[in-house]
Order: structure tokens, then sequence, then C-alpha cells
């Protein structure tokens, strides 16, 4: 698979310098941590999953988390083991390509056991998402996961979700963290990526953050996310892909605030119209987001729309000016040291401060893309909504 695979290999050529490679279930872990981009939830409830998935595929979703803990009633759960072992099956004999496929579960037993009922058809998981994962909590499931691992001879990944109210809460944040720490250190090599369920985080406190603000806008879940990079997310070696937390508007509401998405990269053809709809869909805000995300060291995205897939993956693609700089900073030559000026002739790169940043900068654009010297986020989102229409 690839990104933007969906959108005609001419069209393709015309945006990108530099095209997004193609990786699979297999790839290095560094490389699927960087890849997963816009991780689309689905119930696992749902009676055509299989077909949903196999859809998504074809609209350019790369990582998908089939859910068997809160999107479902707590009565739902056997019934929703059942439907997915049967449309995982039904997929698997099926063949072809799918997206990387991870299953959300609720306890820790639920993970060698849904394996093992798979059978043959678990080859199509790359791993399982562990909720409410703190410490004590976390290492039943790593375990569980190790176990399933050795059983079926497959490699499988672990996704945790810090979300647990230890976590948010401040008198017990930094013991909580410090355990989680030492859990994922414990288990780094099965651990992709962490995801923040920020939702949950709003919930401790009765909050619910509107479509015209981002997750930065509330306070106590902007400091939480601030200490989870500060703690995990750093480029020294230590670190860990962090994800950022879901956006769950998809639906036009009443507006209190203007949008927030500028005229001015629309300013030609039929872009007016693109802005127009964006905004519309109560997605300018989560464009916003997702700049913050960046600002704040998080990559890719829960989503659970599909209309949010393709706007996290334009605004992941590496820019021209980006690419140019990071590979400037990471010049054999330039290993001692120094400051040179941006070749956009628009800022400083300064070789040390700037190279963790480079090396991450490159990850990306192997798995994004390199945009266009021209082209920006308005071409690329509106070549991959047309790609959809094809």
């Amino acid at each position: 698979m690839r990104h933007f695979g969906h959108i005609p290999a001419a069209v393709r050529a015309g945006l990108f310098h530099r095209e997004p490679a193609a990786f699979d279930a297999d790839s290095p872990a560094p490389v699927l941590a960087a890849a997963l981009g816009a991780t689309l939830y689905s119930p696992a409830t749902r009676p055509r999953l299989a077909a949903d998935i196999r859809k998504q595929a074809g609209r350019g979703v790369v990582s998908m988390v089939l859910c068997l803990e809160d999107s479902i009633a707590d009565g739902d759960v056997e019934a929703a083991e059942e439907n997915l072992v049967r449309r995982l099956t039904e997929l698997a004999g099926q063949g072809g390509e799918t997206p990387l496929l991870f299953v959300r579960v609720r306890e820790p037993e639920q993970i060698p056991d849904l394996v093992h009922r798979l059978g043959d058809a678990a080859s199509l998981l790359s791993g399982f998402v562990l909720p409410k994962f703190t410490e004590e909590r976390g290492v039943p499931f790593l375990e569980a996961l190790t176990a399933a691992e050795a059983a079926s001879g497959r490699r499988l990944f672990a996704m945790p979700v810090l979300e647990s109210p230890e976590l948010l809460h401040l008198e017990t944040r930094t013991e909580t963290l410090a355990g989680i720490a030492r859990t994922v250190d414990k288990y780094r090599d099965r651990v992709l990526a962490l995801r923040l369920g920020v939702t949950d985080f709003c919930s401790a406190y009765g909050l619910r953050r509107a479509p015209d603000m981002t997750a930065y806008d509330v306070q106590i879940v902007a400091s939480v996310i601030g200490d989870v990079v500060n703690t995990l997310g750093r480029s020294d070696g230590t670190g860990f892909t962090i994800t950022g937390p879901v956006w769950e508007y998809f639906k036009v509401q009443e507006r209190m605030f203007k949008p927030q998405l500028r005229r001015s990269p629309f300013l030609e053809g039929e872009a007016e119209e693109l802005r127009t709809a964006l905004i519309e869909h109560d997605l300018d805000g989560l464009l916003r987001e997702i700049g913050l995300d960046r600002a704040n060291g998080l990559q890719g995205k829960t989503c659970i729309h599909p209309s949010h897939v393709l706007p996290v993956h334009a605004l992941s693609v590496v820019s021209h000016e980006e690419y140019g700089d990071a590979r400037d900073i990471l010049r054999p030559e330039r290993g001692g040291g120094g400051v040179l000026r941006s070749a956009y002739t628009n800022k400083m790169n300064e070789v040390k401060p700037h190279r963790a940043w480079a090396e991450r900068t490159l990850l990306r654009a192997e798995v994004f893309g390199v945009a266009g010297e021209d082209v920006g986020f308005v071409e690329l989102l509106a070549a991959g909504l047309a790609g959809l229409q094809e």
C-alpha cells in the first residue's frame, strides 16, 4: 500500500516532487509508525465490516482500528467478537490489499482468544489497541500480546491509549507517566505508537470541546498532552511516536466563532468552493488542530469519520521547502554543526538543534511523499477528493 495510492499515477506524478513509497504490514516498525496517518476507528459490530474495510482501503485509508471497547455497548461484546472473527475470516478468504488492522480490546484475555479464534485470518492483524493504559493495567495486556505473538508466529504490535484519570489528575500524573514509561520501554519492540484519549480526558471534568475549538484550547487537556510528549516523545532515542487526538465532529452545527480557515490559499479556480465545503463540514477546526498536533510533537491522528482521512494525509505531506531544509541539514559535510541559510532564503537552519527535526521530516517524506515546488495542501486535498469520485 501507499498513501495517495487511490489517485491515478499520472495525477500523482504531477503533484509530488518525490512520491510516497510503498510499504506493507511487514515493513520496519519506524516506517509503520510514521505511516499510520489517519487511523480510522470502526465498531466491530458492523454487519458489513469486511466490505467496509475493503471500501476504505480503496479510499486511501492505510490503518484502521476495529473497536470492541467504548464504541459498543457492554452487552454487545460477545456478539461483536463473533462478528469480528466472522468478517475477518471472510476478508482473508477474499485476498487483496487491506489497511493495517488493529483490534481495540477491553481485557488482556481477549488478545490470545481472538488470535486463536481467527486462525489463519490472524495474518490480517497488525496488532491491538490497549485502552486506559497505565503500568498496572498495561503489563497484563503486553504479556498477553507477547504470548499471542509467540503462539501465532505473527508479529503483533501494541498501541496503548493514554486516557486514564490518573494521567490527567495533577497529583498522580508524574508517577503515572513514570510507570507508563517503564512499561513501554520494557516492551519497546512491541509498542508501535502511543495514542491519546482526549475524549476521556475531557470526560473526567465534564467537558466537551466545541467544533470551533481544538484540544489545545482546553488548557487542562493541553497540559497533559505537553507532559506526555515531554516524557514519552523525546527525540533522544527513548521516545515513541505519539498520535494526535480524535476529532469528533463531522456535521454542520451552528457556529459561535468565525471560520478558522484563511481565504488566501483558496483564491484560485474552484478552491473557494473547497474552502466553503470544508467549513460547512466543520473541518476547518480539524485542519487547525492537525497543525497544532504537528507543532506539539504528535504524528497522525485518530479518526472516527472517513471525511477526516484526506485532510490528515494532505497535511502530512512534506512540503518542497521542508524537504530541502531537512536534506541540507543532514548533509554529511554538516556533521560538525554550524548555521546555514535556507535555500528559500527565509530562515536559519542550525544543524545540531534541527537535526532531529530533519530526520523525522525525511521519514515522513518517505511515507507521505514530498509535494512539488508549487503544490500545497489545497491541490493535494482536491486531487484526493477527485480520486474518490473516479
